[in-house]
């Protein structure tokens, strides 16, 4: 048998649709016989498609008809239910009739059923019919509610039976739904009574069901609150109180059943609570609702419930939060959630009690999920202008005389945080842990907290920061079981270096590229070093706290406290200042072992940016990084980004906390430390070196390569404008915005960019310790040099360039060399240089040509071939920076160093106003200006002086060049870092400042009672040198009282509070009060030396660049480099005169004091060039002066030319040239 056998044996019909021949032998067989196969093959297509079309729609037509019929059945059932329903209850709908907000108010009912039967009855058929979107059908639920509530009230029936227990459950859905309604029609509130009643009667009655009904409960109630509170101010009545009432029963009443202890599902009902309910915005507007609320919900639960949803890693948390939770909804949250604490401590009278671990862990995370928010709206005292723009509602806002605020119960509950007793309070219970681990991850909890309260609100850091490190702790010795007492700074210090993360990078600088990697799910970092990523968060918060907490305690710290750190002490607890910081100074050995770390930690940074945040570069920094800039703008919160994604990048998993945060943190304490070692010594010698993990061989070819590039990307930066496209009306208010935007993600991408191609030049500008100094002065005159090239047009000999510019194509040239000259006279030198040079601005920098002129205006003798403008140079800083002249731009301190005169603009404002010139007019605002232009230019004529290597005879205060150094970092290193005021720079600027502040840190006694101070600083305004109150009668001393903080007139300076007024008067004395004329300077200074370039130096290392090394003069150096002229000239045999013999054998036998004379003699400046004499422009040079030894040497200082008589014997010719440098015989022009 065939196995195809149907048996039927006719053949089947054979359909060919392709057009083809389907005999193999044919002519032709297997081609188309085109067209008419192909239309016959679309033909049939179409015909598939309609037949399939139509037996769609038939189907379709069925469904519906089903459908339709299905449902006008269930509506007759429905309606017969209702009908039956109706006739059993006698209810009529006559009262249908009343119209709006009476409708679901004046429902009449009959009373109390019967029997429990009859009752279940008609829910069964109530819950069969109802639709809770129709208005019928919730009144007859009202009146079902108010049968059923009588027999509760009467307690005629037992609802316990598994009967009632479904049937109670779909009434509580069903109520639930209606309340929807009616909060959705906006009824009059007491339509809420009767089905909120019921409502807290089904919650209590089946506690367990309604724990897994909690979502939805909790979501209406918090509509439901809102409607209610939210108009409690607007819409007084009689029955609010009431309604209040019952709507906090209502939400109470599952609260109190044992199933709120439980767990089913996935969250507990107290934790379903505060996800929905705890969100409502405006629940304090109801009189006595919060009070109630609190006092009815066990506060303890609460702190439970969140500290659980945070029990996983931080980053994961804020993540979740973002998904359930928008800022607002998490703003309202935290601020009842601290309510609802203080209300505990208020009435349990714990103020002094340490707040539970649950409560930090809580507010650590919400907190930092809303940093942002919290910074610019709590944390800022002006109102924002931006509030249409933010993912807010108006909720959040009200009107005040100052504009839209923040709601002040809001900002009142999150400002409770920033206070001295639950600083005090956090760390009053640390250290008593019974086991080293336990005490780990309290110093951990305790970091959290602390770091996330510094980074939200910046404003308050130095307040934060020293109630941290004043607060009393102690830690255990688990072995021994002894209790000591520690300093903050040891306390943390103690935990820090025993974590994971510090040990490894210690060890080797690789290590610490994991722990900063981001974490994602494609880059679990840290488990290549076995351990988990959020115990790689936790540890990192205790390293960064320390590191914010250590440089607070420098700023205070003297050099003998510092070097005499190590000492513990076990006694009671003290107020004294001076114990805080003595205790918080770490053994010299801790403090190498820590810039170990911070060396690692920083190289690793900057040289393996690009391992650490792979990417194009557009991460988006938080705003909240301006707390090292307190003049920065706050956040633009409609540009605050709340992707989890986002969140992988940061340090630690807080927000703020990015990879640029932890930069400027360690790059600033490494200067600190490094400033103090190269002030007074503790480390070796070559400590700070990292040489060996550079090739040094081509190490400067490749910075200035990278310079190059950095400059192009610059140069690409100042030339990007973004275009905006041309918008409508209502799209104009959102352009500015959105090209800023674009403008900051460019910026971001170039910075991402340059720290991938430029990390040599990164690590110069940020932490130049690195490098030896002599290789950074040889990088800095190459970065000149290009400059100089760059600028121009590769002409960078001044007359080279003079001709090329005469000779240029566009004309102008000779008025560019113009420019570039001037007509100085002797006895005005600075006010003449400024009117003729200022204009200027960079252009400064190119070539200048010199003519001095004597008061008779007649040109003195000479060719400016570099020297005129050299002592042009020198003259004008010898003038503008003397302390006796009429300038008074610059004051000297006990070391005669050089610092903007602090009170000169406070000064010219006290004039102008004895004057009679109105503030702010355009004669005060010109006065101010010219003022301040004169510092600019100053900073200017420094600038030239160090870019054409011009040494200066001027000294200035080590606590202003370090504002030099920390102005122009790159990336990072820029701003964020700059300029931090301590106690020990006050040394330069007031040494008995400095001393009686010693005094107030170290005094024993009563600060309070014997020094009467308060938190207010006096600035005396001398009148100018120049001034005599005969000459100028409106002109008189008098004092200007001001406040360092708000009020501070009415804040005693206490033994608690000391080292915070020790520092607001280190801020004034240095930062503030000569602001405006330190940044016109620097303005002036930047604008002739990139700042990038100044911050390869410190200090002392700056003074070296402006006035050369200060060490003792190398006569041998200087024999070597030095050019003979006239008959001094060497011959062929290259053998000296015999009077430059006996010159040279002179200057061997001089002091270097003398030797320092004689070289300002003959150069301007008593000091060395920084790599030898071969670097001095001009050439030391010596020529002869004729053959009368009567005579004195004189000098050209122009061209560093000594005219030297041909003395023949030693003694004559050093009594001669003692004599001419100590009677000043100076300049002769011959």
């Amino acid at each position: 048998m065939f196995q195809t056998f149907t048996g039927n044996s006719r053949r089947p019909r054979q359909v060919n649709l392709s057009g083809r021949n389907p005999n193999p032998f044919a002519a032709n067989s297997g081609k188309s016989d085109a067209p008419g196969s192909r239309e016959a093959l679309a033909h049939a297509h179409q015909e598939r498609v309609r037949r399939q079309q139509a037996r769609d729609e038939q189907h379709a037509a069925l469904v519906v008809q089903r459908i339709w019929r299905g449902s006008r059945s269930r509506g007759y059932t429905k309606q017969k239910w209702r009908q039956s329903w109706d006739d059993r209850e006698e209810y009529h709908q006559e009262s249908s009739n009343a119209s709006g907000h009476e409708m679901f108010v004046k429902t009449s009912y009959r009373g109390a059923y019967p029997s429990a039967d009859e009752s279940h009855e008609q829910l069964k058929l109530l819950l069969q019919y109802a639709n809770p979107h129709q208005h019928e059908d919730v009144r007859r639920l009202l009146w079902y509610a108010q049968r059923l509530l009588v027999e509760v009230n009467e307690k005629r029936f037992i609802f316990l039976a598994d009967q009632w227990r479904l049937p109670l459950l779909r009434l509580e859905r069903l109520t639930l739904r209606a309340l929807n309604l009616i909060n959705t029609c906006r009824y009059r509130k007491m339509a809420f009574m009767i089905p909120l009643k019921l409502l807290e009667f089904l919650s209590t009655t089946i506690a367990e069901d309604t724990a897994q009904n909690a979502i939805q409960y909790y979501g209406v109630l918090s509509s439901i609150s809102s409607t209610i509170c939210g108009e409690a101010h607007q819409v007084p009545s009689s029955g609010s109180s009431k309604l209040d009432d019952v709507l906090l029963a209502t939400v109470l009443a599952p609260l109190r059943s044992p199933a709120a202890r439980r767990s089913p599902g996935n969250l507990t009902l107290y934790q379903t609570f505060v996800i929905q309910y705890l969100v409502t915005p405006n629940l304090h507007q109801s009189l006595g609702f919060l009070p109630g609320l609190a006092n009815g919900v066990e506060y303890r639960l609460v702190e439970m419930a969140l500290a659980d949803l945070f029990h996983n890693s931080p980053v994961e948390d804020v993540s979740r939060l973002n998904g359930t939770t928008g800022p607002e909804k998490r703003l309202w949250l935290l601020s009842y959630f601290l309510y609802l604490n203080r209300h505990k401590r208020r009435k349990s009278e714990l103020i002094a009690q340490r707040p539970e671990a649950d409560f930090i862990a809580a507010v650590s995370i919400l907190l930092g999920s809303i940093a942002d928010v919290v910074q610019s709206w709590v944390d800022n005292a002006t109102p924002s202008s931006n509030h249409r723009s933010l993912p807010m509602s108006k909720t959040m806002f009200v009107e005040d005389s100052r504009g839209t605020v923040l709601q002040p119960f809001i900002r009142d509950q999150i400002l409770s945080l920033i206070d001295q007793q639950s600083f005090s309070n956090l760390l009053s219970g640390s250290g008593h842990s019974p086991s080293k681990s336990s005490q780990d991850q309290e110093v951990k909890l305790i970091a959290s907290y602390a770091l996330t309260l510094l980074r939200v609100f910046p404003r308050r850091g130095i307040d934060m920061r020293m109630w941290l490190l004043a607060a009393p702790m102690a830690s255990i010795d688990i072995g021994t079981k002894s209790s000591s007492r520690l300093s903050a700074v040891k306390y943390f210090w103690s935990t820090a270096r025993t974590t994971t993360v510090y040990q490894a990078t210690v060890r080797n600088h690789h290590s610490a590229i994991e722990f900063l990697k981001p974490r994602s799910a494609a880059n679990p970092s840290t488990a290549k070093i076995g351990i988990a990523a959020n115990e790689t968060d936790q540890e990192w918060k205790v390293i960064l706290l320390f590191l914010e907490l250590y440089p607070s305690v420098l700023r205070v710290m003297d050099d003998e406290e510092f070097l005499s750190g190590g000492t513990t002490n076990t006694g009671p607890s003290s107020d004294s200042g001076s114990s805080l910081t003595k205790e918080s100074a770490l053994p010299l050995a801790d403090v190498k072992e820590l810039t170990v770390f911070l060396k690692n930690l920083a190289f690793t940074m900057y040289w393996h940016a690009t391992d650490i945040v792979p990417g194009d570069g557009t991460e988006s920094n938080s705003w909240i990084g301006s707390y090292f800039n307190p003049s920065a703008p706050p956040a633009n919160l409609s540009n605050t980004k709340s992707d989890p994604d986002t969140d992988e990048s940061l340090i630690a998993g807080v927000q703020g906390m990015s990879i640029d945060y932890v930069k400027r943190l360690v790059t600033g304490l490494l200067r600190m430390i490094y400033e103090r070692d190269s002030r007074r010594r503790f480390l070796p010698k070559n400590h700070w070196l990292m040489t060996s993990l550079f090739d040094m061989e081509g190490f400067i070819e490749k910075v200035v390569a990278e310079e190059e590039d950095r400059h192009k990307v610059q140069e690409e930066e100042e030339d990007d404008e973004p275009e905006v496209e041309d918008e409508g009306p209502n799209q104009l208010r959102s352009a500015p915005r959105r090209q800023n935007n674009e403008q900051m993600r460019l910026k971001a991408m170039r910075k991402k960019y340059l720290e991938a191609v430029t990390p040599r030049l990164e690590i110069l500008q940020n932490m130049p310790f690195f490098i030896p100094f002599e290789t950074r002065v040889k990088i800095f005159r190459e970065f000149v040099f290009l400059d100089q090239q760059r600028r121009r047009g590769g002409y960078v000999d001044p007359d080279q360039w003079r001709m090329s510019v005469m000779h240029r194509s566009t004309p102008g040239g000779q008025d560019v060399v113009g420019r570039h000259h001037a007509k100085i006279r002797r006895g005005n030198v600075f006010e003449d240089a400024y009117e003729q040079f200022f204009q200027l601005g960079e252009g400064l920098k190119e070539p200048i040509q010199i003519t001095f002129v004597d008061q008779f205006d007649t040109i003195e003798a000479g060719i400016d071939g570099g020297g005129v403008t050299k002592e042009f140079l020198t003259s004008v800083t010898t003038e503008a920076f003397s302390p006796s002249n009429s300038l008074n731009l610059f004051v000297e301190n006990d070391q005669n160093l050089l610092y903007p005169n602090p009170t000169a603009l406070d000064a010219t404002k006290d004039l102008l106003e004895q004057a009679g010139i109105a503030r702010n007019s355009f004669g005060w605002r010109n006065q101010i200006r010219e003022l301040l232009r004169r510092y600019e230019f100053l900073g200017r004529v420094i600038g030239k002086c160090l870019y054409e290597e011009i040494l200066v005879d001027v000294g200035f205060a080590g606590f202003f060049l370090l504002k030099w150094a920390l102005t122009g970092g790159s990336g990072a290193g820029s701003k964020e870092s700059g300029y931090r005021a301590n106690l020990n720079d006050l040394r330069d600027y007031d040494e008995g400042l400095y001393q009686g502040l010693l005094k107030l840190k170290n005094y024993p006694g009563n600060v309070e009672q014997d020094f009467g101070l308060n938190f207010t600083v006096d600035d005396t305004i001398n009148p100018p040198p120049h001034t005599s109150n005969s000459q100028n009668p409106y002109h008189t001393t008098r004092t200007i009282t001001r406040d360092l903080q708000p009020n501070g007139s009415e804040i005693p300076v206490t033994n608690k509070n000391r080292i915070i007024y020790i520092q607001y008067i280190a801020r004034h004395r240095l930062s503030e009060q000569p602001r405006e004329q330190t940044a016109a300077f620097l303005r002036g200074l930047s604008s002739i030396i990139q700042p990038s370039w100044l911050s390869m130096f410190n200090q002392s290392e700056l003074q070296t660049l402006v006035g050369g090394a200060a060490s003792s003069i190398d006569i041998t150096d200087l024999r070597r480099n030095t050019l003979y002229g006239g008959v001094y000239s060497l011959g062929d045999d290259m053998r000296e005169h015999p009077s430059i013999e006996l010159f040279w054998d002179v200057m061997s036998t001089l002091t270097d004091e003398e030797k320092g004379k004689v070289l300002k003699f003959v150069t301007s400046t008593p000091r060395a060039p920084l790599l030898g004499f071969r670097m001095l422009n001009p050439r030391f040079s010596i020529r002869d002066a004729g053959g009368d030894e009567s005579r004195l040497p004189s000098t050209s200082t122009c061209v560093n030319l000594l005219k030297l008589p041909r003395y023949t014997g030693g003694e004559r010719l050093r009594e001669r040239l003692l004599y001419a440098v100590n009677s000043g015989a100076g300049f002769d022009l011959s």
